[in-house]
């Protein structure tokens, strides 16, 4: 007897109420935040409480929103020196397995694709809740975070300063935050 097809539910991300930030060290003395400004993606999922059960994700986001409040160093990020948005417009990650590590929380591996390279990484995840919001709609929020070095996705570029360091440092701290809205039940 054959088995049934799992029921996956389609979550979409509502970009209005996501937020994908990233950090990195300047002059080895402080630390520059910026942000992206469009991320676009999914999770689908059999079992939005056990993400581990078969869930998939995937994101993109425009290399070409990214903001770090400082309009000549976004210009600077935006070319071929850095993410090379001409050429590469999107960052891109898909998952390849979900493991849960706790109490809604969970080990997300997939491949990150920057400036045409992809590497694997692997995200801490937290599921943050859910609920029905005033239209009718089922939401869930979460929250993710990962270290990438730069280098390892062709982000080479880099000035020595005088006292023996590096203008920029390779180590990435990411951090993002993401609301998506169930958009019904499909087989699959």
């Amino acid at each position: 007897m054959a088995e049934a097809a799992a029921t996956v539910t389609r979550w979409t991300i509502d970009a209005s109420h996501s937020t994908v930030e990233f950090a990195v060290r300047h002059m080895m003395i402080s630390t520059v935040k910026g942000h992206f400004g469009k991320i676009e993606g999914y999770l689908d999922a059999p079992n939005i409480n056990d993400l581990s059960q078969g869930a998939r994700l995937e994101a993109r986001i425009d290399a070409s929103t990214v903001d770090t409040r400082e309009p000549q160093r976004d210009e600077h990020l935006r070319s071929a020196d850095f993410f090379d948005v001409a050429n590469y417009p999107h960052i891109e990650f898909r998952s390849t397995r979900i493991e849960k590590t706790g109490e809604n929380r969970y080990k997300v591996t997939g491949d990150l694709s920057i400036r045409g390279v992809t590497k694997e990484v692997t995200w801490d995840l937290t599921y943050e809740g859910g609920g029905k919001d005033p239209w009718g709609n089922q939401r869930v929020a979460f929250h993710a975070e990962t270290k990438v070095n730069r280098k390892d996705f062709g982000l080479q570029w880099n000035m020595l300063l005088e006292s023996g360091g590096v203008l920029v440092g390779d180590e990435v701290r990411v951090s993002v935050d993401v609301e998506l809205v169930q958009q019904g039940a499909n087989q699959g």
